[in-house]
């Protein structure tokens, strides 16, 4: 057992260039919750391929220029990248420009080091494995439950068959009554097996495991809207004014780095360019989209803008202590949205999700005051400070 659960977790090679260093695993492992958890697993297929050992099949140029925008290499005619892209549907990987060349090292580092527990559970139960919906982790439990109960019914069943054989063989040896006789070496009825109260107790147990299975995966995707892309009043697109024009999030939403909620921006906003900039790309007249801020304007009436990202009322989120005091990157919740046309949930932004941030997330003291004190307490550990060792696992931060 020892040398198969060894054999699986080596059975992946790694580019010599790639660290296995515990600071650039944990900064990669970080990255990957971020920006590749919802379509990866290192050691099988789920919506996107197995990861593990990519920097021994690929060059590291090859995996640098696919992660920060595989569209642009497949557009170069590059095979790999293209049988990839055909091999999963056609279903483009959102780029990763953002992410610096030492932020991929450091992701390769996760990809071929980091879990490698993980790795040996996932090869001991094969890559036919259902895999659930949402955060995954309840559905998979339940299977492997339902799976092992089925294993032991079955083992069960067969244990009965061979106690049944040997005891009939010893009674047929025995001098028996005519009756006794008759009833020990009666045949097998298939049409009375299925009327029997066992095999009908065993198919309703079954039965009601698979629907609780059911329910309690529906009950875990209540309220997470994942991928929620609502139709809005205006046609804005964030791929024309954060990717192509490169405009600052901060410059629309003013109230991200100031308060708790990042703000919708008024119609007054947008006044600011499209006073001048009345068409796209220098067409004449008045495009239809920028028409409705016009009359948005002169009829004194807010653009009614849909809501995206949806928190429940008992879960506090601050915007400022995140991007002015954490100096988190926009796209590490909302993902690449200088990439979208029209903005959909990136993240799953569940309870799970923040947790598991708080618990990688390493605090950006570099240059920042309020952090001075808690650094100098922090001196004596070898590890870095994080957001878990400052509250960011106590309750009462989030909900109060």
């Amino acid at each position: 057992m020892v040398f198969f659960l060894m054999l699986g977790s080596q059975a992946f090679a790694a580019n010599p260039d790639v660290s296995d260093s515990d600071e650039a695993v944990a900064a990669g492992k970080t990255i990957f919750n971020a920006n590749c958890k919802s379509c990866h697993k290192l050691d099988q297929k789920y919506t996107g391929p197995a990861l593990r050992g990519v920097s021994d099949r690929r060059s590291i140029d090859w995996a640098k220029s696919f992660i920060k925008n595989s569209q642009a290499l497949i557009a170069t005619g590059d095979a790999q990248a293209n049988a990839l892209y055909k091999e999963y549907n056609n279903l483009a990987m959102p780029a990763h420009e953002f992410l610096s060349d030492d932020d991929v090292m450091n992701l390769l580092s996760y990809i071929e080091y980091g879990d490698k527990a993980e790795a040996v559970v996932e090869g001991a139960a094969g890559e036919g494995a259902q895999v659930g919906g949402g955060s995954g982790v309840p559905s998979e439990y339940l299977t492997i439950i339902v799976a092992v109960l089925v294993v032991v019914l079955l083992l069960i069943l067969i244990v009965l068959g061979l106690i049944i054989s040997v005891l009939t063989k010893y009674l047929n040896n025995q001098k028996l009554d005519e009756e006794d006789d008759e009833f020990i070496n009666q045949k097998f009825d298939v049409k009375k097996l299925f009327k029997s109260d066992a095999f009908l107790i065993i198919v309703t147990a079954l039965v009601i495991a698979l629907v609780a299975k059911t329910a309690i995966d529906g009950l875990y995707s209540v309220g997470i809207q994942q991928g929620y892309q609502p139709s809005q009043p205006i046609a804005f697109s964030h791929e024309l004014h954060a990717g192509q024009y490169e405009i600052e999030c901060q410059y629309c939403h003013t109230g991200v780095e100031i308060g708790k909620s990042a703000n919708i921006p008024s119609a007054n906003i947008c006044m600011n360019c499209h006073t001048h900039i009345q068409n796209v790309g220098g067409k004449e007249g008045i495009s239809t989209e920028i028409a409705k801020i016009y009359a948005a304007v002169d009829n004194n009436q807010p653009i009614e803008w849909v809501r995206v990202h949806n928190l429940p009322d008992l879960a506090y989120f601050n915007h400022s202590q995140h991007v002015a005091v954490g100096g988190i990157e926009c796209q590490t919740c909302h993902g690449p949205i200088q990439e979208m046309e029209v903005v959909y949930q990136h993240s799953t932004l569940t309870m799970g999700w923040c947790i598991d941030c708080h618990r990688q997330t390493e605090i950006a003291a570099q240059g920042n005051e309020y952090y001075d004190k808690l650094m100098q307490l922090h001196a004596g550990s070898k590890d870095a400070l994080k957001v878990k060792d400052i509250g960011g696992l106590e309750c009462a931060k989030c909900h109060y």
